[in-house]
């Protein structure tokens, strides 16, 4: 196609882009102007579980959309937006900025549209999510910073035919990429094909529908913008800034399939704004514009459905890591949160049902063969269908570099892999672990001993640094499984008391864990004996031996050096660090203070610590808990001020067992200043919190912590707390 042909018919697709948005606004316009009719302009206007308003809106223009009457800020910026005329075909490049600025509009009147769909009930729409939430942000984001998620694909219409379908979206789950599903062509969804073709939708799968018709997909983009938000600490309205986050740390790309409109056109303007680049299977001219993407390419054309995920991923730049396992069934961390139902279930091991343990130790090397296995019982296609059988898992490793330290660090590892089959459920680990296998993974030949060569395969390839051979031992007896059992909880116990007993006095050096800096990044985590990382994953010997393995890695050591202030946790060391790794945005760090310098948070927090002032005292809550807190926020709003790697004095995110840590807040008075903390949270760690007060001389605090069956108002607590003679209330006071 010559260079003039091909701008003419670029002309013409973008002249498309400019008749969608001004589609999409008028039903903005029209369906915003009823609504305030029927509900009054100071109706309440927003999206569930969120504390960014309308994301998009929030983001690239600064607006705290709250009501109608604010919709109506949004709708003026769209039609500032969109140029009034066709499409001048001798100027190009003017035109292109024209289009992605119409895409800009496009985006934001979709988001209020979808918005006002929620006033009407008419969204979340059947078997699709809707809204993500931030608390699902954060999830997500912890899962693409530790590389279980490499790539976010969004699949904009429909395939050939439901087998097209499946394998297309198959490809990207054995990469690894979250594929977002939606749109039609001729009436016809992808999300019907996939049903038709037999695949499993949901979170758990990396495959979840986000709406039937085109305006939907704007439920993804504001999901990409508030990581910004949310990991970058980019304020709202900084739109480049924004923009900027999406196309450096986000890997997000659309597959574009099936058939082009107006409205399609239009909101993949937006997609190409926001830095998301389009790969299709029609014959559309390619759109290639320096520094709007990650890459020089925005728009591609793949027409074969066996490339054309490989183009996008090389388009997108995102880097795959798949590891070849030889198993019957397919083998990928978009397989890892599958649950095996039990009327879908072959045979399970463990859980409430039988005896079963899970147990890695070092050996020396001429004490195992490598990649030996061996299953001491019945195989699995000796096994009765929905049957319950003990297993003993026994893996020997081996390795010039490899230490006891290591032990435990390995066999966590066990539960991730397993998840990574397809049809294999575990949970738990040691002696509570619990494991299904599908009739489906039965069908297709997996059997047992296929867990030790998960295990030989995986071991050898995600730390090579430290091992050379592995060996498994699978157990399938009862009386084999109990006589093996005591040396496995021998060496748990032992485990458990190495990291009981450390003190942060008892080390001179902590550990980092800069891991999360790929979304967050001036934030950094420091990890002590006493306090483990914020997101709950990261022990002190967990750190230390994951910087063993990997030197260079984001886990470094951190000598403490002269203490500035031993009882706030202030060491120069500390803050030398913490200002070189943070870019120098955070020059004082106080480890044990929630007032003074506390530490950053990235996001992906297990529980946030927030002052209640009228308490004088703290609450904690944890991201599952959706619910009104006393503080007046919830989660998601309190996230919003954490998050992002801001110090923010009052607010702090943590691991939850930290909560029962002596360190726990040890400057500002500890365990003693916790008032509320909803029930599911309490009652998770209620024998630590017990044992915690026995400790602090305040054997009776559990039942004085108040939750969400007392009260979720500062008013309530304080006369709760008054009832019990809460210790906060007699503590110097906090603010």
């Amino acid at each position: 196609m010559s260079k003039a042909t091909n701008q003419i018919t670029a002309v013409t697709i973008a002249g498309l882009m400019v008749s969608g948005a001004r589609k999409v606004a008028s039903e903005a316009e029209s369906y915003l102007s009823a609504l305030t009719k029927e509900k009054g302009a100071d109706f309440t206007l927003g999206f569930p579980e969120t504390a960014f308003y309308l994301p998009l809106a929030n983001a690239l223009l600064g607006l705290e959309t709250k009501t109608l009457s604010d919709a109506y800020k949004i709708l003026l910026t769209v039609k500032s937006l969109i140029i009034k005329g066709a499409p001048p075909e001798d100027k190009w490049p003017t035109f292109l900025k024209d289009a992605l600025n119409a895409g800009v509009a496009t985006i934001l009147s979709e988001e209020v549209i979808c918005a006002l769909r929620y006033i009407e009930g008419k969204e979340p729409q059947s078997e699709c999510p809707g809204f993500l939430s931030d608390t699902l942000l954060r999830s997500l984001g912890i899962q693409l910073v530790d590389g279980r998620i490499s790539g976010i694909a969004v699949i904009l219409g429909k395939a050939p035919d439901a087998k097209t379908a499946v394998e297309i979206v198959r490809d990207l789950q054995k990469r690894n990429i979250l594929t977002l599903v939606g749109g039609s062509v001729d009436g016809v969804s992808m999300i019907e094909q996939l049903k038709e073709g037999g695949l499993a939708m949901g979170l758990e799968s990396y495959v979840v529908g986000f709406g039937r018709d085109t305006i939907s997909v704007v439920y993804v983009l504001n999901f990409a913008i508030r990581a910004a938000l949310t990991f970058g600490g980019i304020k709202a309205g900084n739109s480049k800034a924004c923009v900027d986050y999406v196309r450096e740390r986000v890997p997000a790309f659309v597959l574009l399939l099936g058939g082009v409109d107006e409205v399609k056109a239009a909101t993949g303007a937006g997609a190409l704004a926001a830095g998301v680049p389009i790969i299709t299977d029609l014959e559309l001219p390619e759109i290639r514009i320096l520094g709007v993407c990650a890459h020089e390419e925005c728009l591609v054309n793949e027409s074969d459905h066996k490339k054309i995920v490989q183009k996008a991923i090389e388009v997108r730049g995102i880097k795959v890591k798949v590891t070849k396992v030889p198993i019957p069934v397919p083998f990928s961390a978009a397989f890892e949160g599958e649950r095996v139902r039990k009327a879908d279930m072959f045979v399970q091991f463990g859980g409430k049902y039988s005896t079963a343990f899970e147990y890695l130790k070092a050996r020396e090397a001429n004490e195992i063969e490598d990649g030996h296995i061996e299953v001491i019982g019945p195989e699995r296609d000796s096994m009765r269908e929905g049957g319950d059988y003990p297993l003993g898992i026994v893996v020997e490793v081996a390795g010039r570099k490899m230490a006891h330290d290591f032990e435990p660090i390995l066999e966590r590892q066990i539960h991730r892999f397993f998840n990574y089959a397809m049809g294999i459920f575990h949970m738990g680990q040691r002696d509570m672990n619990w494991i299904r296998v599908s009739k489906d993974a039965a069908k297709a030949g997996f059997k047992i001993r296929h867990f030790g060569d998960i295990l030989v395969a995986k071991l050898h390839d995600e730390y090579g640094a430290i091992v050379d051979k592995v060996q498994v031992k699978m157990y399938i007896s009862k009386p084999d499984v109990e006589k093996l059992l005591p040396e496995a909880r021998k060496a748990f116990e032992a485990r458990d008391k190495r990291i009981s007993g450390m003190t942060d006095e008892s080390v001179d050096t902590f550990y980092s864990c800069t891991l999360c800096q790929s979304f967050a990044p001036d934030h950094v985590c420091v990890v002590s004996p006493e306090r483990l990382g914020l997101c709950g994953a990261y022990s002190w010997l967990d750190a230390k031996a994951a910087h063993e393995i990997t030197p260079t890695g984001g886990n470094q050591p951190i000598k403490k050096g002269p203490a500035l202030d031993a009882s706030k946790g202030i060491w120069q060391g500390i803050n030398e660090f913490v200002t070189d790794k943070s870019h120098q945005h955070i020059t004082n760090m106080a480890v044990y203070s929630l007032m003074d310098s506390p530490m950053t948070s990235c996001g992906c927090f297990e529980c946030i610590v927030a002052v209640v002032p009228e308490a004088n005292g703290v609450m904690i809550v944890n991201r599952e808990y959706t619910g009104d807190t006393p503080v007046g926020m919830k989660f998601t709003t309190l996230a919003s001020s954490v998050g992002g790697g801001s110090q923010t004095p009052g607010f702090l995110g943590v691991g939850r067992l930290y909560i029962v840590s002596r360190k726990f807040i040890s400057a500002d008075g500890g365990l003693k200043r916790v008032v509320w903390m909803p029930k599911e949270l309490k009652e998770a760690i209620a024998d630590k919190i017990r044992q915690r007060a026995k400790e602090i001389g305040e054997p009776g605090f559990y039942e004085k912590i108040a939750d969400e069956t007392i009260t979720t108002d500062a008013a309530g607590l304080l006369i709760y707390l008054e009832k019990v003679g809460h210790p906060a209330l007699r503590m110097p006071v906090l603010i």
